[in-house]
C-alpha cells in the first residue's frame, strides 16, 4: 500500500460520519462503531423530538447501523483520539486546504466567483478586482445566511401543515354537516308522509261519515214522504238509526306546525365569530322604559318623575328602544336575554333608523320592522304582511343575526342552537338598528349586553 493510500485510509479512519470532520473526543457505541461524542449526543436529542413508535428511555439507535445503544454505555475511544490528531498534523491530509493552482493555505473567499482562494489568487489579473473575505469571515456570512433560508423553508414547511391540516378539519366539518343535513331532512320527509298519513285518514273517515250521513237523509226523506199512521208507525225505528248514528270529528293535522327543528351543529360558535357589543340608546328609550347599566351601576335613563320634554327621538306609542349602532353594510350578531313574565307580547330584532317612534304602526318589514314576538300563554298569529311571527314559549336566549348584503335577518335559540325565523329581502332600504320591545309593565326583564331593561308599573 503505498503512501497516498495510507493516508486516504488513515483518513476515513480518523473521520467522524456525522460531522464529516476529524474526531473530536471520540466515543464508541455499544455496536462498535465511532463518533465525536457531541455529535453522538445531538443525533439522540434529535431522535427523541421524531414522532414514532416509543422507545425504551436512554435507548437509541446508532446512526450508522440503527441497533439499538444504551446512552449509557457510550465509552470514550483513546486510540481513537490518538488517531485523529495524527492525522491532524500529517501534511498529505492537509492538502485539501491547500490552493491546488499555487499550493498555499486557502485563506480568502472570492464573492464574486463564490469560490475560496489564497493570496497568490488575490493578486492574479482574475481576481484583483474582485471583493473577498476572509474565510472565517465568509463562512460566519454564509452561515447566517443558510440559517435565515432554513429557518425560512421551516416555516414554509410549518405553514404549509397548518394549511393542510385546516383543510383536512374543513373537510370533516363539512361531511358532518352534510350527513347533518340528511337527516334532518329525512326526519322532515317523514314529519311528512306521516302528516299526509293522518290527513289521508281524516278525508276518509269524513268520507266515510258523510256517505252515512246522506243514506240517514234519504230515509228521512222517505219516511216523511209516507202516509201519517205509517209515518208515526216507523218512527221509533228512524229515531234508534238516527242515534246509533255516531258523527266523530277526526283529529286535524295541521300541516304548518312541524315538529323537525332545525340545528346546525357549530353554528353558533360560526354566528359568535361576527358577535358585537350591542348596547340600547337611552335618548330613544320610552319615558318609563328604564335602563340600568349593572357594569356602571347606574341609570342611564332618567327616571319618569325627573323626565322632562320627550326628544324627538323617543319611543312614545311603545315601550322600545333601539340600539346605539347603526348598520348598513356587513354581517353582524348579537344576543338578548330574557324573563318573560305574564303573556304580555314583546318584540326584538331590527328596524331602520327612520321608523315612526310616535304612532302605533303594525312591526312588519312594510313598516320597517324585521322582528319576532315572544309571548307567554297566548296562541301564535299566523304571520302576514303586517303581522310578526310569534313564540308562544320563548327561549330565555335569542340571538339576532343581520346580513345586511344578503337581505336577510335571522333569529336563533341560543338554548339549543336551533333556528327559529328568517327573514329575507331582495336588499333592505337604508340603515338599521337593533329594536327592543317590552311588554305591559311588571311583564318582565331583557338583557342587552351589560344593559337591563325594563318598564316601571
Amino acid at each position: 500500500m503505498d503512501a497516498v493510500e495510507l493516508a486516504r485510509k488513515l483518513q476515513e479512519e480518523a473521520t467522524c460520519s456525522i460531522c464529516l470532520d476529524y474526531f473530536t473526543d471520540p466515543v464508541m457505541t455499544a455496536c462498535g462503531h465511532n463518533f465525536c461524542r457531541t455529535c453522538i449526543q445531538t443525533s439522540w436529542e434529535k431522535a427523541k423530538g421524531k414522532k414514532g413508535r416509543r422507545r425504551q428511555k436512554g435507548v437509541f439507535p446508532c446512526p450508522e447501523c440503527r441497533e439499538m445503544s444504551p446512552q449509557r454505555n457510550l465509552r470514550p475511544n483513546r486510540l481513537l483520539t490518538k488517531v485523529a490528531e495524527m492525522a491532524r498534523q500529517h501534511r498529505g491530509l492537509q492538502e485539501r486546504d491547500l490552493c491546488p493552482a499555487h499550493q498555499e493555505p486557502i485563506k480568502l473567499f472570492c464573492l464574486e466567483d463564490q469560490s475560496p482562494i489564497c493570496v497568490v489568487c488575490r493578486e492574479a489579473q482574475e481576481h484583483r478586482e474582485h471583493r473577498v473575505l476572509p474565510v472565517e469571515e465568509a463562512l460566519r456570512e454564509y452561515k447566517l445566511k443558510l440559517e435565515e433560508d432554513m429557518g425560512y423553508l421551516q416555516e414554509e414547511d410549518r405553514v404549509k401543515d397548518r394549511r393542510e391540516r385546516i383543510m383536512v378539519e374543513f373537510e370533516k366539518v363539512a361531511l358532518f354537516l352534510a350527513e347533518e343535513e340528511q337527516r334532518l331532512l329525512r326526519a322532515l320527509k317523514r314529519e311528512e308522509e306521516e302528516t299526509a298519513m293522518q290527513l289521508r285518514n281524516s278525508k276518509a273517515t269524513l268520507d266515510q261519515q258523510r256517505r252515512s250521513l246522506d243514506l240517514l237523509l234519504l230515509q228521512l226523506e222517505d219516511q216523511s214522504l209516507r202516509e201519517p199512521l205509517q209515518m208515526l208507525q216507523d218512527m221509533k225505528g228512524t229515531l234508534a238509526r238516527k242515534r246509533n248514528l255516531s258523527v266523530q270529528c277526526p283529529e286535524v293535522a295541521v300541516p304548518a306546525v312541524v315538529r323537525t327543528v332545525c340545528r346546525v351543529p357549530g353554528q353558533r360558535d360560526v354566528l359568535r365569530g361576527f358577535q358585537e357589543e350591542v348596547m340600547p340608546d337611552p335618548t330613544s328609550a320610552y319615558p318609563y322604559l328604564l335602563l340600568y347599566e349593572s357594569r356602571q351601576r347606574r341609570y342611564l335613563s332618567p327616571l319618569p318623575e325627573a323626565s322632562t320634554a320627550c326628544g324627538r327621538d323617543r319611543f312614545l306609542a311603545y315601550p322600545c328602544a333601539v340600539g346605539q349602532q347603526s348598520f348598513s353594510s356587513g354581517r353582524h350578531y348579537w344576543e338578548v336575554g330574557m324573563n318573560l313574565l305574564g303573556d304580555a307580547l314583546w318584540a326584538l330584532g331590527v328596524c331602520r333608523d327612520n321608523v315612526s317612534r310616535k304612532d302605533r304602526v303594525p312591526k312588519s318589514p312594510e313598516n320597517g320592522f324585521w322582528v319576532i314576538q315572544l309571548s307567554k300563554g297566548k296562541q301564535p298569529l299566523s304571520p302576514g304582511p303586517t303581522t310578526p311571527v310569534t313564540l308562544t314559549e320563548p327561549p330565555s336566549h335569542i340571538g339576532i343575526f343581520l346580513d345586511f348584503e344578503a337581505g336577510e335577518v335571522s333569529f336563533y335559540s341560543v338554548n339549543d342552537g336551533s333556528h327559529l325565523h328568517t327573514y329575507s329581502q331582495a336588499a333592505f332600504p337604508g340603515p338599521l338598528q337593533p329594536f327592543f320591545c317590552l311588554g305591559a309593565p311588571k311583564s318582565g326583564q331583557m338583557v342587552i349586553s351589560t344593559v337591563t331593561m325594563w318598564v316601571k308599573g
